[in-house]
C-alpha cells in the first residue's frame, strides 16, 4: 500500500479475472501478467512475483455492525492489490491470506469512518454558516424592530399630538365669521387632517395588534345600545347617499354582555362604515343575533372550533350591502394590511386598507371568526363576524357600567370569559373608538 497508481491509468472492468476478484469476498492470487498487478514497475531479481487481490467493500452507513456489513452495507466496492517486494522469494501463505481478507474488512471500516468524519466536518462547516447567517438575521430584525418602535413613537407623540391641534384650531376657526372661500379652506384642512388621525391610530392599533402590547378590557356593557349607537353615527352618511338602513336585534339576543366594548364598537363601525362607503345606491342591512350551535362551524376556516359554555355565547353580526361587490378571488386580499382589491371601485375608493385588516385581528382576539361573501363585481356583498362574549348575570349592575378586572393581551388568543366579576369603575373606552370613526366621517 505504499504505492499509489498514477492518475489516468485505467484498468477494465469487464475482465475475467477483475470480475472474479468483485464476486468473491476472499483474497485471490493473480497472475502477474493481470493489469491490476500492473500498476507498478517490476524490478529485481525474482520475476515474476506474487500478486495478491481483494475487493475492499464501500460502505455507506454511519451504524453498521461488523458482522453483516457486507450484505448489508456495501453497494460498491473498490480493489486492494498487494504485491510481494521483488527483491524476495517469498509466496503468499494461506494463513497470510486470510490475514489480508481482515486487513480489507479494516481498511472498508477505516475508509468508512474517514467518509464519516468528512462528512460530519462537512455538517460542522454548513451549521457554522447557517448559524453565521441566523446571526445576522436576527440582528436585522432587531434593527428592524427598533426601527418600527421608533417610528411608532414619532407617531404616537410627534405626529398625533400636533394632528389633534390642528384638528382642535380648525373646528374652533370654524365657529368664527369666515368668507365662503376661507371656510371650504378650513373644513378641507379639518377633513384631511380627520383623515391622517384615523390613520395614524390605525396603524398604531394594528402594531400594537401584531406585537401583541394591545389589552382587551372586558366590563359589562349594553350590547343592544351599541348597535343603536353605530347606526345613530352613520345613518347621517346612509341619508345622504340615500340609502335604505335597516337594523334587526335577534329577540334572544342578550340586553348586556360582557366584553370589550370599545373593540366591539370599532369592529361594528368598520364593518358597517365600510358597506356604507362601498354602495352607492340600494341598501345596507344590519342582522345582529346569538349564534346557533350548527351555525358556528365555518367551512373556510377548518382551524376554528367554538367550544360552547353557560358561561358565554357567540355574538353573530351579518352586514349587507347592495354595493360594488368583489370578486371572489379576491376576498382574501381585503384582509391584508395597506392592500386593496383591484376589482370593483374600492380602488377609487380612497382608504389606506386596514379597516378589515385591524376588524380581523380584533375579531381572532376575541375567539371569534370573519369572513366576506359576494357573487361578483355590482353584486353587493355580505359581511359576517363571530365573536364570543360573555353572559351578563346581573343586568342590574350593567346600568353603572362596571368594568370587570381582566385585561387579556393580543399574543393570548381567545378570551375566557368564564367566572369574571366585574368591579365597578368608570368606563370611557368606548369614546374615544367614536369619535375618531365621527371625525373620518
Amino acid at each position: 500500500l505504499n504505492y499509489q497508481i498514477q492518475v489516468g491509468s485505467t484498468v477494465p472492468i469487464n475482465l475475467p479475472m477483475v470480475n472474479e476478484v468483485f464476486n468473491s469476498a476472499r483474497a485471490m492470487r493473480i497472475p502477474y501478467t493481470c493489469p491490476l498487478a500492473r500498476i507498478r514497475p517490476l524490478v529485481g531479481r525474482y520475476v515474476p512475483p506474487e500478486v495478491v487481490a481483494v475487493r475492499v467493500p464501500l460502505l455507506h452507513l454511519s451504524n453498521f455492525q461488523i458482522n453483516d456489513w457486507p450484505e448489508l452495507s456495501a453497494k460498491s466496492y473498490a480493489v486492494m492489490v498487494l504485491i510481494l517486494p521483488t527483491e524476495s522469494a517469498r509466496k503468499w501463505r494461506d494463513h497470510e491470506l486470510e490475514l489480508v481478507e481482515v486487513v480489507a474488512d479494516q481498511v472498508a471500516v477505516a475508509l468508512s469512518h474517514a467518509a464519516i468524519l468528512e462528512e460530519s466536518m462537512r455538517a460542522r462547516d454548513q451549521l457554522l454558516d447557517q448559524n453565521v447567517a441566523l446571526n445576522l438575521a436576527r440582528q436585522e430584525a432587531e434593527k428592524a424592530i427598533h426601527a418600527r418602535n421608533d417610528f411608532l413613537s414619532v407617531m404616537n407623540h410627534e405626529m398625533r399630538t400636533p394632528m389633534h391641534a390642528i384638528i382642535a384650531l380648525c373646528s374652533l376657526l370654524l365657529e368664527t365669521e369666515l368668507t365662503p372661500e376661507q371656510r371650504v379652506m378650513i373644513e378641507t384642512v379639518l377633513k384631511s387632517s380627520n383623515l391622517l388621525a384615523t390613520l395614524i391610530n390605525d396603524v398604531l392599533d394594528l402594531s400594537r395588534l401584531e406585537d401583541g402590547s394591545l389589552e382587551l378590557d372586558f366590563g359589562m356593557f349594553d350590547l343592544h345600545g351599541i348597535f343603536k349607537e353605530a347606526i345613530n353615527l352613520i345613518k347621517p352618511i346612509a341619508s345622504i347617499k340615500k340609502l335604505s338602513m335597516t337594523m334587526i336585534l335577534a329577540p334572544d339576543l342578550p340586553m348586556y354582555a360582557v366584553g370589550d366594548e370599545k373593540r366591539l364598537m370599532q369592529t361594528i363601525l368598520n364593518i358597517v362604515g365600510n358597506a356604507v362607503k362601498f354602495t352607492k345606491e340600494g341598501y345596507v342591512s344590519i342582522i345582529a343575533s346569538v349564534a346557533k350551535p350548527e351555525s358556528l362551524r365555518d367551512w373556510r376556516r377548518p382551524e376554528f372550533y367554538p367550544v360552547s359554555s353557560q358561561g358565554h355565547f357567540y355574538l353573530r353580526v351579518q352586514v349587507k350591502d347592495s354595493g360594488c361587490g368583489v370578486l371572489p378571488q379576491d376576498i382574501p386580499i381585503l384582509f391584508t394590511k395597506f392592500a386593496q382589491p383591484r376589482s370593483g371601485s374600492s380602488q377609487n375608493s380612497g382608504g389606506a386598507g386596514l379597516g378589515l385588516a385591524i376588524c380581523k385581528r380584533f375579531v381572532n382576539l376575541m375567539g371569534g371568526h370573519i369572513w366576506l361573501e359576494s357573487e361578483g363585481v355590482n353584486k353587493g356583498s355580505t359581511a359576517t363576524f363571530l365573536i364570543r362574549l360573555g353572559i351578563c348575570n346581573n343586568p342590574n349592575d350593567a346600568l353603572i357600567r362596571p368594568q370587570v378586572s381582566s385585561r387579556v393581551r393580543a399574543y393570548h388568543g381567545s378570551a375566557d370569559l368564564s367566572g369574571q366579576k366585574p368591579i365597578l369603575r368608570e368606563n370611557d373606552g368606548g369614546v374615544s373608538a367614536n369619535a375618531r370613526y365621527q371625525r373620518s366621517l
